[in-house]
């Protein structure tokens, strides 16, 4: 059956008897996938979606009913006052960039409490030199480290007691680091103690990877303001691009204002026909979420097996859909990233090589034989080659296209 794939059957076997080890844990993520249906069909009632908001926009893109319906939708989903859903977000990135230019000006200073971003903001804050960075207009930037995974609770307080803050960024997913990914709890817990210090700091989340995962969103458990990508979970996999930010609504008119011009902000923006896939995208995330979380912790059984190091184990629960696969060595994470090249529906055909990747400060492997260019949550497997060679593995638009992804990396692997 797995001739035509060129897979071995040592290597079938071994996925299999990791298959039989994570049943425990398919269970939780089914509960996850069926509360969180719930909840967006809940809301598409509430909102009464119709065909009609499938119709397209032009121009400036007055009186958009689909859009208007899209952002309710999404606030209603991620427990937010007021959501800004766009197309012309290009990514995450850029969406995260909108949101320090709404809520910052010059003098005002940016506190990340989850040590440094991603690798792709450090020219928006001005980490790296950049002409039209948040350095460059005159807002500085700081940064506190995680202590054992987890928010230095006692520094946090300490340096809002003796500075002012305008804004705090944490980011949940690990990005290309170490460190594991930081839970809805963990979140909450802080929110509390910097509301108490200074109730005027906004706390700002970037939830790229973790929408769905968990019980609740940020936005649920006292986030002001939160931002993600529509290419990765809850765009579902059919849409195109775009990315959403949702939070307080005062917030969100400075936003809107930021990503269009001051005095029209959400009021325009054409939809071009995309306003169906954004909503059959939402609507499906909950089970792709689910599938992308499954190849992940069959991911993490298959590589412990093999005796690699991984993070998290496929025992934890999870709060992204990201897997960590530690090679200490570079070619062994350039194979595994050919192999899920190799096991994906486009370009299967091409040979990954590392590469120098805009945004990016390491050359970078990446894997991405997506229906959209650079979609993280269709399979896909990245990291930069710089020690421990981490392989960053992510997505899976249904668990059975993800555990034959999985078989091609591994059978790359064992024989490589």
């Amino acid at each position: 059956m797995y001739q035509d794939l060129e897979i071995h059957e040592n290597t079938v076997r071994l996925i299999e008897e990791a298959e039989e080890k994570c049943r425990d844990q398919f269970k939780k993520i089914d509960r996850m996938i069926y509360k969180n249906s719930l909840k967006v069909l809940a809301s598409f009632h509430k909102n009464e979606i119709t065909e009609s908001h499938f119709n397209a926009t032009t121009g400036y893109g007055y009186s958009d009913l689909g859009r208007d319906g899209i952002e309710k939708v999404f606030a209603d989903v991620l427990g937010a006052e007021r959501a800004l859903v766009r197309s012309q977000f290009i990514s995450g990135s850029h969406a995260l960039t909108v949101c320090f230019f709404a809520l910052l000006r010059p003098g005002d200073l940016l506190l990340s409490i989850s040590g440094k971003p991603y690798d792709t903001l450090d020219e928006v804050i001005g980490i790296e030199e950049n002409p039209s960075s948040l350095k460059s207009f005159g807002i500085s930037y700081d940064q506190i480290e995680l202590v054992n995974n987890d928010f230095d609770y006692e520094k946090i307080e300490e340096y809002l007691k003796n500075h002012k803050v305008k804004v705090i960024e944490i980011q949940r997913s690990k990005g290309y680091s170490t460190r594991k990914s930081i839970g809805i709890e963990k979140v909450e817990k802080v929110i509390s103690l910097i509301k108490k210090v200074d109730p005027n700091v906004i706390v700002m989340v970037d939830n790229c990877y973790c929408e769905m995962v968990e019980d609740k969103e940020p936005t649920e458990v006292g986030t002001d303001v939160m931002v993600g990508s529509l290419i990765k979970n809850l765009g579902g996999g059919i849409a195109p691009n775009g990315a959403y930010i949702a939070g307080r609504s005062d917030l969100i008119d400075l936003c809107a204002e930021r990503l269009t011009l001051p005095g029209e902000g959400a009021e325009v923006g054409p939809t071009l026909g995309i306003n169906k896939q954004i909503l059959q995208g939402i609507f499906m995330a909950p089970s792709v979420v689910g599938s992308a979380l499954k190849t992940a912790v069959l991911t993490s059984c298959v590589l412990e097996n093999l005796g690699y190091d991984v993070e998290p184990s496929y025992q934890e629960d999870r709060v992204d859909i990201v897997q960590n696969i530690i090679f200490h060595d570079p070619k062994k994470l350039v194979s595994f990233t050919r192999g899920i090249q190799q096991g994906s529906p486009i370009d299967s055909n091409a040979l990954v090589e590392a590469w120098d990747m805009p945004g990016y400060q390491d050359k970078v492997v990446m894997a991405s034989g997506s229906f959209t260019q650079g979609s993280s949550i269709e399979l896909s497997c990245d990291g930069p080659m710089r020690e421990p060679y981490i392989a960053y593995m992510q997505g899976g638009l249904t668990y059975d296209y993800g555990k034959l992804g999985l078989m091609k990396a591994v059978d790359n692997l064992i024989h490589l």
